[in-house]
């Protein structure tokens, strides 16, 4: 009998970004195997998860759960309930914290360790909690999650995480969502951008160290001098807190441009992704890389760094640049004068994104919630 699952998904913010697409892919596809759901979640989202899992128990948690800190709390007393409410075999925490005192079995996903080995590219004020939280998911979880072989190698190095213990389910990607764009699709962000058919570098993505994006600035300026059709720079993405990002800018010649368009919904990204002479995404540390399939499904030409997990998403499919100024001024310019091999590149990339799926995403987890019961049920007849 399949065990029914309680997901969290109090801690997926409003505008989505990550966490939100990774709950939301896995919800549905979990849904659509015929899995036995049960999800906690804020009050802002009761609706949309109904609608997105029909049939599932949907719990809303008080509406005080929209500060991180009551959320926390009531992560570690209240969720318990909630999963004896419904009768839950196993409770799913999709990022990093979990109740220490539940007694059911329960999976943690760990998306990314790289603020243990690089503390300075993460938000200092949340970093000491995150590895406090992340070392006890590892030590206390009957079963972690990891979105890439390479994170899961980390958990085992940095943390000695039990491997035996560690199931690696990669993302999917929604093809629906994400996909070659049409010419109107393209028009539109173009026009929105104000660039009305100008090329353009893209970037989506908070504005946090891990990120680069004053490397990817420097470069890209680099790479541009003395062009007389230089591409634009478009940084999307919602806020973050590089204090290099501002001074990075303000290097930049004033015979180039740079936007600053912020958060971009949902449907317009598979045109700002198509439409991109190159999209840009040269990160020193993932967990996954989420952005770059998501821009490979559109289509979209990737430069990206060899960091951490981004080979095993991009293999072949995309450039590949060092993280410093100067190699990605490099890599940007070569391909900003090739357009056969970013016609070759965009082939390649749809072509590889097809390869992902949150089906085959479901299907990884729901192995993981078995294992996570029966090891659980093993443990306690010892």
């Amino acid at each position: 009998m399949a065990p029914r699952i309680l997901l969290d998904a109090t801690a997926v913010p409003a505008d989505r970004g990550g966490l939100g697409r990774y709950v939301d892919g896995l919800l549905c596809a979990l849904h659509a195997q015929g899995a036995d759901l049960a999800v906690a979640c804020q009050r802002a989202d009761e609706k949309r998860y109904e609608g997105l899992v029909p049939g599932a128990r949907v719990v809303a948690g008080p509406a005080t759960l929209a500060h991180r800190a009551t959320r926390l709390a009531w992560e570690q007393t209240g969720l318990p309930h909630v999963a004896e409410r419904v009768g839950a075999d196993v409770i799913h925490l999709p990022t990093y914290t979990m109740p220490v005192s539940a007694l059911l079995p329960t999976v943690v996903t760990i998306h990314d360790v790289t603020l243990f080995a690089e503390p300075e590219l993460h938000d200092p004020v949340r970093t000491s909690y995150i590895k406090s939280a992340t070392r006890t998911a590892a030590r206390r979880a009957t079963r972690l999650i990891a979105p890439s072989r390479a994170t899961r190698d980390e958990l085992v190095s940095v943390l000695g995480a039990d491997p035996a213990h560690i199931d690696v389910a990669y993302h999917g990607v929604d093809h629906e969502v994400f996909h070659r764009p049409s010419e109107a699709e393209t028009k539109q962000v173009s026009d929105r951008l104000g660039l009305h058919g100008r090329p353009y570098v893209a970037y989506l993505g908070a504005l946090e160290p891990r990120k680069n994006v004053p490397s990817l600035i420097r470069g890209w300026a680099r790479a541009c001098a003395g062009r007389p059709d230089a591409p634009a720079l478009v940084l999307a993405g919602s806020g973050g807190w590089d204090d290099e990002v501002d001074a990075a800018l303000a290097t930049v010649p004033l015979d180039l441009r740079v936007l600053r368009p912020g958060y971009l919904p949902w449907p317009s990204l598979p045109g700002f992704f198509g439409g991109a002479l190159v999209v840009a995404l040269p990160s020193r540390g993932e967990g996954f890389g989420l952005p770059v399939l998501e821009a490979m499904a559109c289509g979209a030409p990737v430069l990206t760094t060899r960091r951490g997990p981004l080979p095993e998403v991009g293999g072949d499919a995309v450039a590949y640049t060092e993280p410093d100024p100067a190699g990605i001024a490099s890599a940007l310019a070569a391909l900003i004068d090739d357009p056969s091999r970013r016609a070759e590149l965009a082939e390649a990339a749809h072509a590889r994104s097809q390869e992902f799926s949150w089906s085959a995403s479901a299907e990884a987890h729901m192995a993981s919630y078995r294992r996570a019961v029966d090891q659980y049920a093993a443990s306690r007849t010892h």
